[in-house]
């Protein structure tokens, strides 16, 4: 089997996402990196810090700049001004194949007329790798990924979530410092890709390797990721664990994009906690109540309609025309409602109910209601 790498693993970490020790050097780090095609800035000054052998995702909708910072890390892309460190080395500058880096691809990229074996060796021949050698270190690759009886296989004989093993036998065979990967589970059916997220976190805690993950999804994100950012016209709007950004977004760009969100502002905000201040609240902390219900002292409350009611089986999502303005959506488990049942509430006045700790106070709001339209154009 394939080793674990000797590089130093990610810093043990305290609450807030703070290294409990002295930090070793970064992995990867990037050096306010501005990228411009022409007049179009695809990143605008990023800095980012990804720590030894720790999964880290960057989220966000298509055209944020995610895919450009890493290309810019593997070198298919320089930036027009900025810095990239690999180990604490300027690569600025330097070509892709002088990278320590590889690349698993949204379409994996495997050569058509080559079998499964010779897919995963090419890169070991091209380094001048001697054959006994490669013969081993291939033989545990396939082994690893559970590809050995597929070895005399072309990649049109394999199905989805098999060509994807093999990009990632063929990327991990040469043990980089550092592999990166564009949305490699994109082309996959649901079922698939939710196991295949399983595996890829398994095989990374395996290995203690630097994972660079790009996607749009958040679910893949918030699954698989020890920290990851948030990115956002060309920006980073978060970084965090996932439970900081989902619970704790930093800007309304993130509420919006990062898991469902409501947010109210203005008029609608002063009704429910006498501020206009904007607060965003998690659709899953709210409850619905009868009309005459009591709210605790360390509770929030709003009155409103039902104005819609979507059925997906395991919970239940309400839309509520507040009457102070203002709408908010409700996620509720069907532990014993039918179907049918739910669907009454249409049309129903009720009263929502919450922790005020949930509120979350956020920067802006334009922003929120943009990331929740970016993020429903990424699912279609």
């Amino acid at each position: 089997m394939l080793q674990p790498t000797a590089y130093p693993p990610a810093q043990p970490q305290r609450r807030g996402g703070q290294p409990a020790s002295a930090p070793v050097q970064a992995a990867v780090r990037l050096e306010h990196v501005r990228k411009t095609f022409g007049e179009v800035v695809a990143v605008a000054g990023v800095d980012l810090e990804i720590r030894q052998g720790e999964f880290f995702s960057l989220l966000g909708p298509s055209g944020c700049g995610k895919t450009t910072c890493l290309r810019m890390i593997a070198g298919f892309e320089e930036p027009s001004a900025g810095r990239i460190l690999l180990q604490g080395q300027d690569v600025s500058r330097l070509p892709a194949y002088e990278r320590d880096v590889n690349t698993v691809f949204q379409d994996y990229a495997l050569f058509p007329h080559m079998t499964v074996y010779d897919n995963v060796e090419y890169g070991l021949k091209v380094k001048g790798i001697g054959a006994s050698e490669r013969r081993r270190r291939v033989a545990d690759a396939l082994a690893m990924m559970r590809l050995d009886r597929l070895e005399r296989r072309k990649p049109g004989e394999l199905s989805g979530g098999q060509r994807q093993r093999v990009a990632l036998a063929r990327a991990l065979i040469n043990q980089p410092r550092v592999l990166l990967l564009d949305e490699p589970l994109g082309a996959l059916d649901l079922k698939l890709r939710q196991t295949m997220q399983i595996e890829l976190k398994t095989l990374q805690e395996r290995l203690s390797m630097t994972f660079l993950y790009v996607t749009h999804d958040q679910e893949e994100a918030l699954t698989m990721s020890d920290r990851l950012a948030v990115m956002n016209q060309g920006r980073v709007e978060q970084v965090g664990t996932p439970a900081e950004v989902y619970e704790n977004p930093a800007t309304g760009f993130v509420a919006g994009f990062v898991g469902a969100s409501n947010v109210l502002a203005g008029d609608a905000a002063r009704a429910v906690t006498g501020s206009a201040a904007a607060f965003t609240i998690r659709p899953e902390k709210i409850r619905l109540a009868p009309l005459d219900e009591t709210p605790t002292v360390s509770e929030s409350t709003a009155i409103g309609v039902v104005r819609e009611v979507v059925y997906v089986g395991a919970f239940t999502r309400y839309t509520v025309d507040l009457e102070g303005g203002g709408e908010l959506v409700v996620m509720q488990q069907n532990l014993t409602m039918s179907s049918m049942e739910v669907l009454q509430a249409r049309g129903q006045r009720v009263r929502l109910i919450w922790e005020r700790q949930h509120n979350r106070a956020i920067a802006q709001t334009a922003e929120s209601v943009q990331g929740e339209q970016d993020k429903r154009e990424e699912e279609r």
